[in-house]
């Protein structure tokens, strides 16, 4: 099969099956699928009755070594004693390949979500964070991208002006207002910030509870500032943020500097996150699990409040920023 005919339609059960059994697995139980959209992720119990999981990775979006990267990136981090969802090794592997489809498999990780109002479970999770940017700073990624305007705001421009889902109506005001945006972000972005392996998408989604977090998905990992897998976690207004995030960098520093250098990067981050968002949903419209997942991203009222969107960001790039609590 050629890469321009790969997409997930030829991900049938009984390819997801024999895959499994490629690699020495047999499901006992049906394949459950999880909610994930960028890849292809379920779960089973097989013959030994252990639960596992299985992803089987989005074709053409990662190479093999990008993640190898991953995987080795996950195993320094349970060797560390953090909690993460690492994928099995199996005859020492932990990425394979059937009928041009890469998968792992990993053990299942139950577990309540994550309660960011929990000033206790905040804590925590910032001492984790701090553990693991301290394993990620060893190294860098040598295949993996490092967090940057090109993937995050310039191609996702482009992107959007090649679609069609911006309505007619709307386009002066939307590519208006979202250059308006893009050219402050530029101004406002750091070029030369210090970057290290991060978790890449850590929001409150991606950390189960269980006797403490257990942090899952690596799949956006990369290198960027430390600062990016913190300000997710921040939310409600200026004073709530504040208190947040001093909980957080209080826990965060006894393993780890905190990056206070960069909390100017919070908003600018934000921006950058709110441009690739759309775009990644306007280039994955064509896989059907988008339309059904996201129907609001093709009426115009989603277009209309990206908009105003734009302009809060705006404006909340001319607010000071967040800054830590005096320490005494």
């Amino acid at each position: 099969m050629s890469d321009a005919q790969f997409s997930y339609e030829h991900l049938t059960p009984d390819t997801l099956l024999n895959a499994l059994e490629s690699v020495g697995i047999r499901p006992d139980s049906g394949l459950l699928a999880l909610n994930s959209y960028e890849n292809r992720v379920y779960q089973f119990q097989d013959e030994e009755r252990r639960r596992l999981v299985t992803k089987f990775y989005r074709p053409q979006r990662w190479s093999r070594e990008q993640i190898l990267e991953e995987h080795a990136f996950a195993d320094d981090l349970e060797q560390a004693e953090i909690p993460v969802a690492a994928p099995m090794k199996i005859d020492g592997e932990t990425l394979f390949n059937f009928e041009g489809y890469q998968f792992a498999v990993f053990p299942s990780v139950g577990g309540r979500t994550f309660e960011v109002d929990n000033w206790d479970q905040l804590e925590m999770v910032g001492r984790f964070l701090g553990r693991i940017h301290k394993v990620g700073a060893s190294k860098p990624f040598v295949h993996r991208p490092t967090i940057g305007l090109d993937e995050y705001l310039f191609a996702p421009r482009k992107a959007l002006e090649d679609s069609s889902f911006i309505p007619m109506h709307l386009e002066n005001a939307f590519f208006a207002d979202l250059d308006r945006l893009i050219s402050v972000l530029k101004e406002r972005w750091n070029p030369n910030v210090n970057t290290l392996r991060l978790h890449g998408d850590c929001h409150p989604s991606n950390i189960l509870w269980r006797d403490g977090p257990m942090f899952v998905d690596l799949d956006d990992a990369r290198n960027g500032p430390a600062i990016q897998d913190i300000w997710m976690l921040l939310n409600g207004d200026r004073h709530d943020q504040l208190a947040q995030l001093d909980t957080i960098s209080e826990a965060y520093s006894e393993f780890h500097d905190f990056p206070t250098n960069e909390l100017q990067l919070i908003e600018p981050l934000r921006g950058l996150r709110m441009v690739h968002y759309m775009a990644w949903l306007a280039k994955r419209w064509e896989d059907p699990a988008f339309p059904r997942a996201f129907p609001w991203f093709a009426e115009a009222k989603y277009w209309e409040n990206q908009v105003l969107a734009f302009k809060e960001q705006l404006a909340a790039l001319e607010e000071p920023p967040l800054t830590l609590a005096p320490q005494w």
